[in-house]
């Protein structure tokens, strides 16, 4: 019952949010409410379940986020964002500009945190979309979704990955070449469905688009600035400083860990919350040259008045998926499928990949959902005439499948690129939807040669 209810209570959550037009802070805790009793949790465990997961949320991305919005808003201010977007065009052109971002998010950045990605993308993202026509924010929305989420589940040394090779006893070295390929193909041949998706009249700005009006503001000034003859506006070199800074120090963090070379002040320096304070610090000393005090604490009470409801709307985006941890979603899957473990190869696959979709569209977290599959079909493996490798790819494949309302990132990733919730759904869920099917039958082909 406990997975019926949890279908029940992601329906509650979107049917009141599209067909009703309830926010979504209200949506969510009356979905979660509903899951916890529904499903037995208990009348204090819910509430408490609830509170727990906003926490941890919190205690986990809630200064990403803020110290992220307001790196964002202290560009856009100075013109920084302008420049790099200006830069970026003319160096790939607008209509590659999709998969070389798609492209880099899978394959450059999978040591940083999907969170710290979506924030520091997301603005570059939106001042890019109006050189690619009236389907720009979406295009450009779902190759950052899948670049994101395609890295983080295939390419080392993004956390999936780290967590399902751990549980399936598989070496980062053994997973390398065939994650890399598959990562970086999955996203490109994603980006490529989803932009032949948007020619059919499938996006309608009027309902999937959503801007808050800080955002707006910041926009407008945005486009009023002229890089090529404004003084004041910094170079490229230094406009790009406050977000390749964080990346190169979580980054040097990441690979270090990866070296086997670990201490406290390689932590400390690799740490994302100290990272993005550091590209703050930059943003609001580059802020403080280029525009001066009264606009650059203009900017910063934007980039606050704009991660609040970002925040409340990502906390409780976390009491929901604590919610669901709670109610025993995995040990009942975990019954259902260990009887299946003695089948051939193909059925196996299929059914790692489809224990981890299945966990992912309940949980609300790839990481989770990959760990708790790779831990159900982990002990199986012995029984199994499939390479380890592979089937750690496939259970990668499934957790990919539908990041949608349960996900925190699912919200921030709604209100960092001024997106309706329909908007998100049709954006973010669907790419990863596609994502998650593109790899399959890439994986299985690899069990032909594995």
């Amino acid at each position: 019952m406990v997975v019926l209810h949890t279908a029940i209570a992601i329906v509650i959550v979107i049917g009141l949010i599209i067909r009703y037009k309830v926010d979504p802070v209200i949506s969510l805790v009356l979905g979660s409410l509903y899951l916890g009793l529904a499903s037995g949790v208990g009348f204090t465990e819910t509430l408490g379940a609830i509170t727990l997961g906003f926490g941890e949320i919190m205690a986990k991305v809630g200064l990403l986020i803020g110290f992220g919005v307001v790196i964002g808003s202290l560009l856009h201010a100075t013109g920084a964002f302008k420049r790099m977007v200006s830069a970026l065009v003319s160096a790939v052109g607008p209509k590659r500009l999709p998969y070389a971002m798609a492209g880099a998010m899978s394959t450059i950045f999978p040591s940083i945190y999907v969170d710290v990605q979506v924030v520091l993308a997301s603005p570059v993202a939106r001042s890019a979309a109006p050189h690619l026509g009236p389907r720009g924010l979406p295009l450009l929305a779902g190759a950052i979704g899948t670049g994101i989420f395609s890295g983080y589940v295939f390419v080392v040394p993004g956390l999936a990955v780290i967590l399902i090779a751990g549980q399936v006893n598989v070496t980062l070295g053994a997973w390398l070449f065939w994650g890399f390929a598959i990562g970086l193909s999955t996203a490109l041949i994603t980006t490529l469905l989803f932009q032949l998706l948007l020619r059919f009249g499938y996006w309608k700005p009027a309902t999937d688009e959503d801007v808050d009006e800080s955002m707006k503001e910041m926009e407008a000034h945005d486009r009023e600035i002229d890089v090529e003859h404004d003084a004041d506006v910094p170079t490229l070199g230094v406009s790009v400083a406050p977000i390749l800074v964080p990346l190169l120090m979580i980054a040097f963090g990441a690979f270090a860990s990866l070296a086997g070379i670990e201490n406290s002040f390689i932590e400390f320096i690799g740490n994302a919350t100290f990272a993005l304070f550091v590209g703050l610090i930059l943003a609001y000393i580059l802020a403080r040259r280029s525009i001066g005090v009264e606009r650059t604490a203009t900017a910063l009470s934007e980039g606050f008045r704009t991660s609040g409801e970002i925040l409340l709307i990502t906390g409780v985006g976390g009491s929901l998926g604590e919610v669901i941890s709670v109610s025993g979603m995995a040990d009942t899957l975990g019954g259902l499928f260990s009887a299946e473990a003695g089948g051939p190869v193909l059925l196996s696959l299929l059914l790692a990949w489809f224990i981890a979709a299945t966990l992912h569209l309940a949980i609300g977290s790839v990481s989770v959902a990959a760990l708790t599959a790779a831990g159900i079909v982990g002990p199986l493996l012995p029984q199994l005439s499939v390479s380890p490798v592979v089937m750690g790819l496939a259970i990668a494949s499934g957790s990919l499948f539908a990041v949608q309302v349960n996900s925190n990132f699912f919200w921030m990733f709604k209100a960092l690129l001024g997106l309706s919730t329909t908007g998100a759904l049709k954006t973010l869920t669907v790419v990863t939807s596609l994502a998650s099917l593109v790899s399959l039958p890439m994986v299985i082909a690899v069990s032909l040669i594995l």
